[in-house]
């Protein structure tokens, strides 16, 4: 007699499944969360890094960096449309994916999965990590805009608790990583780089901005720390912060 075929097992992939790209307004919102991402978040991320750098070169240095940011034409409106309206909508809708994604890890630890699980955390940790920065540089103690020459000792003033050392490399390490693995997703999901060896070869350009990008905050956080005190004027009652 013959016996009942059993059936079929289906196969599972490794990796995980291309992210989907959502109906209506879902596809738009995805799309201007990858565009932010990249144009103009990115563009300002390396512009940030490599000014931070100048402090590995001294306070005279990173002043005039600071003065010259906010000497351009129309600095305000730059900073609120192509700064912080990007960061705010890409950072609370990341929020929002990685409120309602799924993480398989434990049950399909595949490198894909690893890779969009990291980026999810460091999305997190990098927003937590700006909004700090931001607070504290913009909305507290002295007025950097008006008042450049303190910049450096403002910052350095931060570095004084250990704490905020360790805090300042974990954002700048998940910033980093968030920028680079974003730049390979965006690429593979505009349609940038086709089929797995250009994804392959791009990855290890990624790879590169990344360690990049780590190296030079590491270099400006040196800068701060290695250079001796610098005096912070809050004598005066014009150097009080906006409140």
């Amino acid at each position: 007699m013959a016996s009942a075929a059993s059936p079929a097992v289906p196969r599972i992939r490794q990796g995980v499944a291309p992210l989907r790209a959502g109906q209506g307004i879902s596809f738009v919102l995805r799309r201007l969360h990858s565009l932010t991402g990249i144009i103009p978040i990115g563009a300002f991320l390396l512009e940030h890094f490599i000014s931070n750098y100048e402090a590995f070169k001294g306070p005279d240095a990173y002043t005039a960096q600071v003065k010259f940011l906010n000497s351009l034409p129309l600095v305000i409106g730059l900073e609120l449309f192509f700064i912080w309206i990007p960061i705010l909508y890409h950072g609370i809708y990341g929020v929002y994916i990685w409120w309602r994604g799924d993480s398989n890890v434990s049950e399909y630890p595949w490198t894909g999965n690893w890779l969009y699980t990291s980026q999810r955390w460091t999305g997190i940790i990098a927003f937590i990590f700006i909004i700090q920065h931001t607070y504290y540089l913009r909305f507290t103690g002295i007025h950097l805009p008006t008042h450049p020459d303190m910049s450096f000792a403002k910052v350095q003033g931060e570095f004084q608790n250990p704490w905020m050392i360790a805090f300042y490399a974990v954002g700048i390490i998940a910033a980093s990583w968030h920028f680079g693995y974003g730049l390979w997703l965006f690429a593979a999901k505009w349609g940038i780089t086709t089929g797995e060896r250009a994804r392959r070869w791009f990855g290890y350009v990624c790879l590169l901005v990344v360690l990049g990008l780590v190296a030079l905050g590491a270099v400006s956080m040196y800068g701060f720390v290695t250079t001796p005190r610098q005096p912070l004027n809050t004598s005066s009652p014009d150097n009080i912060a906006l409140r």
